[in-house]
């Protein structure tokens, strides 16, 4: 009995010895201590105490338990309330699946309309976000504070940076356990001098970056950057990086081209930097319109898995997942590709091919789509409306070849295939096609 009495004295001593937040996630109730050292010039993100590289995707409406599952280890949001769910049940299922959040604050834009000469609106917007703040700040999943997304896009009021600052100073006075950054558009010398000169308390960047991810490491020595980084949105080729039709049509990768790239651009511009770069947030770790609706997102509206899931899952394992997805090899329309400015006549007949093969030599189903091209465009990711799909065009059950006829309407298109192999994997590919008379 006294031993027992013993033990548990003992065992409620080492609990109210042990310093809060320093716990397993799995255990924590409250806060986790999150802080960057530097080490032999190196630049280390530690959580709870432990070194903590992030294997991470942005993800707003996606399966978190899916990316946990993959091997991932944190998520971003680009907002404390995404409209579906509340901060507070985003960062609670963070918690129970052992994921750790950079948590995004709305900040105004300039390119919205938003005036930060008006000193009335910022000390509005300003008084919102430390109620976020005060909100999730003691979270245990919560590990930086991301203040805005892409605030430079389209700015000319170098006062946006000011309200960062003092968001950042905000927070780290109430808030000592947490991190804090601002997600920027690409980079420049003259963005990171007005960040250095407004916004010093920030204690690191998130550089956001599509094929030019590749000159990041040049462009961060270009400007001098001097504290750590992350890459806080990195994927697909964007749509405008990419060769237009006649008709001004991006023309999208398949997504075979697109793992490629994923994989050749991490380990090219991410992997290599590890004493400056504390890792990265992929972007889409769900899906979205934003141009087409296969362009960003690695997961279909269906919920299927993209090859470029595999290349993640790869890249955080270090093996691929048990069950791989369809490769696409090629996709033709009267025996043209993408970037051979098809046209078609109104309601005449055309036949498509796609050519696909499945690693683990799963049974393939195709579906086939037309759609018209998106003229509803967003800009820096906003909401784009999804073109409604033109029914009753195609002839047959669908298979690898398909016969279809063109609209009847004169005007761009995209003719889209998707190859499933029956286990929640898809392969994906979209031409864009133009009928004129």
């Amino acid at each position: 009995m006294k031993n027992s009495i013993f033990l548990s004295l003992l065992a409620a001593l080492l609990l109210a010895c042990t310093p809060k937040g320093e716990t397993s996630q799995e255990g924590a109730q409250g806060p986790v201590k999150v802080e960057i050292k530097q080490e032999n010039g190196a630049f280390q993100l530690y959580v709870a105490g432990e070194p903590f590289w992030i294997k991470g995707a942005g993800l707003e409406f996606g399966d978190i338990e899916k990316l946990a599952e993959h091997g991932g280890n944190s998520f971003r949001t680009w907002r404390t309330d995404n409209g579906r769910q509340s901060g507070k049940e985003v960062l609670d299922r963070a918690h129970a699946n052992g994921l750790y959040v950079t948590m995004g604050i709305e900040v105004a834009r300039e390119r919205h309309g938003f005036d930060y000469n008006d000193e009335a609106a910022v000390a509005e917007q300003f008084e919102r976000i430390k109620q976020e703040i005060q909100m999730y700040k003691d979270h245990p999943a919560l590990i930086i504070w991301a203040i805005g997304n892409e605030l430079n896009l389209r700015a000319t009021n170098p006062k946006v940076w000011d309200a960062v600052n003092q968001i950042s100073e905000y927070i780290h006075e109430t808030d000592p356990n947490h991190l804090t950054t601002t997600t920027l558009a690409g980079i420049s010398k003259e963005l990171v001098s007005d960040i250095k000169q407004r916004a010093p308390d920030i204690d690191l960047l998130g550089i956001q970056m599509y094929a030019d991810l590749v000159n990041l490491p040049r462009y961060l020595e270009e400007v001098n950057w001097e504290k750590p980084y992350m890459v806080t949105e990195w994927g697909a080729t964007g749509h405008w990086e990419v060769p237009k039709t006649e008709w001004e049509a991006p023309i999208e990768n398949n997504s075979s081209v697109k793992a490629k790239a994923y994989l050749e651009r991490y380990r090219t511009a991410i992997e290599p930097y590890k004493d400056k770069c504390i890792g990265s947030y992929v972007f889409l770790w769900g899906q979205k319109q934003e141009r087409t609706p296969t362009w960003y997102g690695i997961f279909l509206e269906s919920g299927d898995e993209t090859e470029s899931v595999d290349v993640m899952h790869y890249i955080w394992n270090g093996k691929w997942p048990e069950n791989r997805t369809p490769s696409l090899d090629s996709f033709l329309l009267e025996g043209k590709t993408a970037y051979d400015n098809v046209y078609l006549e109104p309601g005449k007949t055309y036949n498509a091919q796609v050519f696909s093969t499945d690693p683990d030599g799963d049974a393939l189903s195709y579906k086939w789509e037309v759609m018209p091209e998106s003229t509803q465009l967003g800009d820096g990711g906003d909401f784009e409306p999804t073109p409604e799909v033109i029914q009753g065009l195609f002839e047959g059950e669908p298979a690898s070849e398909a016969r279809f006829k063109a609209p009847e309407k004169t005007g761009p298109y995209r003719l889209f295939i998707y190859v499933m192999d029956g286990k929640g994997h898809a392969a994906h590919a979209n031409i864009p096609f133009f009928v004129k008379e």
